[in-house]
C-alpha cells in the first residue's frame, strides 16, 4: 500500500525485454536503502517487486498486463520515474489509499501555468471517468493529486512547485502519456450497490428488494 508521496527522482537504467515481460533495472538509491528480494516499490505509480539490489539500483519483472495497462512500456534507459516505497504501519498518510495498480493511461492535453502553480489536463479512458469527481483524489503517474474539474472525457489537476520540481509531472509535456490509479473506494462503492440493485430486481414478493434497499440505506449512511 502506497500514499502517492513520490519519496525520490530515480532513472531508468536499463530495460531488457523478455518473451511475455521487460526486466528494468533502475537507480533509486533512497528507495532501495534496506530494500531487499521481494520487496515492493511504486515506480511511476506501478507496484513492482523488487528483484535484487546493488549499489543504490535494483531490478523488477514486469508482465505483459502491466506493460499493457500501463505506460512502462513507453520508458527506456535514461527516462525519469518517481518512486515511493509502501507506507510503514503506523505511518502518516500524507497522500491518499493507493494500491499501486494502475487502471489505465491518460494523456496530458493541456499546460496552463500560473504564478505558483501550473494547471494540467489529463484526457483520461471513458471507463474511468466514472469513478472521477470533483476535489476527490487520483494518482497521477504515482502521484497524489486533487482533482480540480471533472469532466466526461478528462479532468485538471493543479501542480504546486514542490510537485513540479520532485516529479516527472514537472517536465512532462502535452501528448505525453500517463499512468492513472482511481480512488479504489469509489470502485468498491460501485461495486457493492451494483450488487444490491442486482438482488433488487431479482428479489421475489419485494423480500430481496426490501433488503437491498436497506442495504443500500445503510451503506449510504457509511459513506455519509
Amino acid at each position: 500500500m502506497f500514499t502517492g508521496i513520490v519519496e525520490e527522482l530515480g532513472e531508468v537504467v536499463a530495460v531488457e525485454e523478455l518473451a511475455e515481460s521487460s526486466r528494468f533495472r533502475l537507480r533509486g538509491p533512497l528507495v532501495t536503502e534496506g530494500a531487499g528480494h521481494g520487496d515492493s516499490i511504486a515506480v511511476n505509480g506501478v507496484c513492482l517487486t523488487v528483484v535484487d539490489t546493488a549499489d543504490g539500483e535494483f531490478t523488477a519483472d514486469v508482465m505483459a498486463e502491466t506493460l499493457k495497462r500501463s505506460g512502462l512500456g513507453a520508458l527506456s534507459a535514461g527516462d525519469r520515474v518517481n518512486l515511493e516505497r509502501p507506507m510503514a504501519l503506523g505511518g502518516r498518510l500524507g497522500g491518499h489509499i493507493v494500491q499501486g495498480h494502475v487502471d489505465g493511461t491518460g494523456t496530458i492535453t493541456e499546460r496552463v501555468p500560473g504564478e505558483n502553480w501550473e494547471i494540467v489536463r489529463i484526457a483520461a479512458p471513458g471507463g474511468l471517468t466514472r469513478y472521477i469527481v470533483e476535489k476527490g483524489s487520483i494518482t497521477v503517474d504515482g502521484v497524489s493529486l486533487t482533482v480540480v474539474e471533472a469532466g466526461e472525457a478528462d479532468f485538471t489537476v493543479s501542480l504546486i512547485p514542490t510537485t513540479l520540481d520532485l516529479t516527472t509531472l514537472g517536465v512532462k509535456g502535452v501528448g505525453d502519456p500517463v499512468n492513472l490509479e482511481v480512488d479504489v473506494l469509489a470502485k468498491y462503492v460501485e461495486r457493492l450497490l451494483g450488487h444490491r440493485a442486482a438482488a433488487g430486481t431479482a428479489g421475489t414478493a419485494g423480500t430481496a428488494g426490501t433488503a437491498g434497499a436497506a442495504e443500500d440505506a445503510e451503506l449510504a449512511e457509511v459513506l455519509r
